[in-house]
């Protein structure tokens, strides 16, 4: 039966896409174009819509996007940028400093009209990255100076700000097109607009999307006419597909695929430089025990995370002992929990959990950059958890609905993850710890929260390491998650396919260059 289906998709397949089309294998399609917080949404829109600032391909080194150049005063509380002139945005209205503004607005003020939060619009991303909205954000006005230039005003001194506006959330979409499509932008029926070296033709539900080459880009253009980026939920069928020729890139393979890949004459795998991500456990502490530390200590020494790296990562993982990777700065002298089943139990007893508990392990139903396999390293967690009384059933849903379960006390455990939207250990930390860490964790830690707060604003990257280096501890006493792995991601095209660089970060992979032979 499965060689019908991919008989029949190969078809499908090249009726649609003839020589000059690009497709795109990854585990999910998007849950919106508009401003989304997963890589199944923000890769399609980051072809569509370009941030202020980029990175170069293969990189977390910043460079020129939208604004050519940046600049701040002499506390980094007041930065200006100044923007690439004669850019249009695809439906053909200018690319200004009031489309900045507009875009910047729309993110931080629940109050704007153009936000449609009271139809459902959220917005998550930016209280991840700039802590919250309106009072609570980071940005406290962004006004135009001119036609091409920006100056935002912050609450305190803030040096990364240029990495944070180059996360893939904040591609600058057209002011026009938001208003006049309302709250069904970022839609299916609704699409997107940007400035970006390709533009929306469709979202089929359920099915794929279409991008096709903007022939009025700004800058040089796209290698190929079309793309269509379809959601393959089994990386087992992603391979499949990609063997069959039916699609070009397959990305989030499994690691035991790796040799697969190699001994096919006809694809090339395709690794980042880097494995600027991290896989973790997270314990709701709504959800008791979890409000105990000695139990989220136990769990942690319960779960063997060396042997289920050795087991599901295919020597492309390693086991995490801290949330920022080893790649980054950032990191503490801590003293990880080892596997230690008759520990657990002696910490479960302590906390009056002498004959264990029952609770609900919730796995992903795709998989991720740090899972590759979720559902089988939830299956390992269970039986470690088991081994020492803790009886976790186990649980997915809906990927969309997960993203917005999570962090609501629903989840009591979950599996969950990052890849790094720019390369600084703030965005690992204040992502995880920061105002968030209460919605997520339900965990309220001032203390965490003057030691993110104080490295944000510190003058020298020594400060900051010092401050981190405090964090870790703190991290690794209280363990309100616990890291898993980091892992380098399995990704192969096919033979035929040149310029494919991917990312170390989370969805920044631009596919202008990519061209198909």
């Amino acid at each position: 039966m499965r060689k019908v289906l991919l008989a029949l998709t190969l078809l499908l397949t090249l009726a649609l896409a003839g020589a000059q089309t690009l497709i795109f294998g990854q585990s999910g399609l998007p849950v919106t174009l508009d401003t989304g917080q997963d890589g199944n949404s923000l890769t399609p829109a980051y072809q569509v819509v370009e941030n202020l600032v980029a990175f170069e391909p293969g990189t977390g080194i910043l460079a020129p996007g939208l604004a050519t150049e940046w600049s701040a005063n002499e506390d980094s509380s007041v930065w200006t940028f100044k923007l690439r002139e004669g850019v249009s945005f695809q439906d053909g209205t200018p690319f200004n400093a009031e489309a900045v503004v507009f875009n910047l607005e729309r993110w931080n003020n629940t109050a704007n009209p153009y936000g449609f939060r009271d139809e459902g619009k959220t917005y998550v991303p930016w209280t991840w990255i700039f802590g919250g909205f309106d009072d609570e954000s980071v940005l406290v006005s962004a006004r135009a100076v001119d036609e091409y230039t920006v100056e935002m005003t912050l609450s305190g001194s803030l040096s990364f700000l240029p990495a944070m506006l180059a996360s893939s959330y904040f591609g600058l979409h057209s002011p026009q097109a938001i208003m006049e499509t309302g709250a069904d932008y970022g839609t299916p029926n609704g699409g997107i607009v940007g400035t970006g070296p390709f533009s929306f033709v469709e979202w089929i539900d359920g099915d794929r999307v279409v991008l096709e080459r903007n022939e009025n880009y700004w800058g040089e253009a796209a290698g190929v006419e079309r793309m269509v980026f379809r959601g393959i939920e089994d990386p087992t069928v992603r391979l499949a597909e990609l063997k069959a020729g039916s699609i070009d890139i397959a990305v989030n393979l499994s690691s035991d695929d790796l040799e697969a890949v190699q001994s096919d004459s006809n694809l090339k795998v395709a690794t980042a430089s880097s494995n600027l991500n991290v896989g973790y456990l997270a314990m709701h502490q709504a959800n008791p025990p979890f409000d105990n530390v000695l139990v989220r200590q136990a769990v942690a020494y319960a779960i063997d995370r060396e042997a289920i790296v050795d087991a599901f990562y295919a020597g492309l993982g390693t086991k995490a002992d801290q949330f920022v990777p080893p790649a980054l700065w950032g990191r503490g002298e801590i003293e990880d929990y080892p596997y230690d089943p008759e520990r657990a139990m002696e910490l479960l007893a302590e906390a009056g959990f002498p004959d264990g508990f029952s609770t609900e392990l919730w796995y992903m139903p795709v998989s991720r950059p740090y899972y590759p396999s979720p559902e089988p390293i939830a299956t390992a967690m269970a039986a470690y958890l088991a081994d020492v009384g803790i009886l976790a059933e186990l649980k997915t849903e809906d990927w969309g609905t997960y993203l917005d379960d999570y962090d609501s006390g629903k989840f009591p455990m979950y599996m969950l993850g990052w890849s790094a939207d720019f390369a600084d250990p703030d965005n690992f930390v204040y992502t995880f710890f920061g105002p968030a860490a209460f919605d997520q964790l339900g965990w309220d830690s001032p203390e965490a929260q003057d030691l993110l707060n104080a490295a944000r604003q510190a003058g020298s990257q020594e400060e900051r390491q010092a401050l981190y280096a405090q964090l870790a501890t703190l991290l690794n006493s209280e363990v309100p998650s616990i890291p898993v792995a980091h892992n380098t991601v399995l990704n192969a095209t096919r033979a035929n396919i040149e310029g494919f660089i991917p990312s170390p970060l989370g969805s920044t992979v631009s596919f202008r260059s990519v061209t198909k032979n």
